[in-house]
């Protein structure tokens, strides 16, 4: 990440977008991860084409009501704590969702991970803007539509790997439960590295200074940028809301 601007924090800046845009891949992965599922849904649960296509479009209104929320929770928490929330909330998605014993536990379930699908995807690319140097904001912010599609990509290869050493996604695997169900319980695996990696970055400086929180602001901004312009910076975050 050379080029991040003078005085920058190359290492840090790109740690934080390495980790935002975790969000972005779980976007893709929870909306790609589904496909590989259907016959295994019309076999457990004896679904039609109508009962299906409502169970797997379960995420897209959850996906709304992420979104349309996320924001507002941001500014109370805190955009790395709201993370931290969508984090916990596809683990557990996902668990339920390969465990689920009906369509309307599954479509709960899924409705769920939809929710968290739609926080971070507004909230990956805000806290990357709110970090990044402005000269590469933009081209940092892009980086979460490369990681839908990653998603999208992973989730495929998951389930082609899982439906072939399964036999179909019909066939057991693991513990004797079919492959079908694994495919929701994999993606449980990035979205614990999206938890655990969140401890390792900063919370944004800008929800910081409209916090109140001014030395705590300073400190992110002096790892970002250096000592020398972290008090600048906040002054200007701080006349800027």
């Amino acid at each position: 990440m050379a080029g991040t601007g003078q005085g920058a924090n190359s290492r840090l800046i790109g740690l934080i977008v390495a980790v935002a845009t975790i969000g972005g891949f779980m976007f893709g992965y929870d909306s790609g991860a589904i496909n590989g599922t259907q016959d295994g849904l019309r076999h457990a649960f004896g679904l039609d084409e109508t009962q299906l296509g409502l169970t797997v479009s379960a995420l897209l209104p959850g996906c709304a009501l992420g979104a349309f929320l996320a924001g507002r929770f941001a500014d109370i928490l805190g955009r790395r704590a709201v993370m931290k929330i969508a984090a916990i909330v596809f683990v557990l998605s996902a668990l339920a969702s390969g465990a689920a014993p009906s369509a309307l536990i599954l479509a709960l379930a899924r409705f769920l991970a939809g929710a968290a699908v739609g926080a971070a995807s507004v909230l990956s690319p805000a806290y990357i803007s709110e970090v990044a140097p402005a000269h590469i904001r933009g081209r940092l912010s892009s980086a979460q539509q490369v990681m839908i599609i990653a998603g999208l990509t992973g989730a495929f290869l998951a389930n082609y790997w899982l439906a072939g050493a399964a036999g179909s996604s019909l066939g057991s695997f693991w513990g004797g439960y079919p492959a079908w169900r694994w495919m929701f319980w994999v993606q449980a695996i990035p979205a614990l590295l999206f938890f655990v990696t969140l401890m390792l970055i900063p919370e944004s400086p800008r929800f910081l200074v409209a916090r109140g929180r001014r030395e705590e602001a300073e400190r992110v901004l002096a790892d970002l940028f250096g000592a020398a312009t972290a008090q600048s910076k906040a002054e200007e975050i701080a006349a800027s809301l």
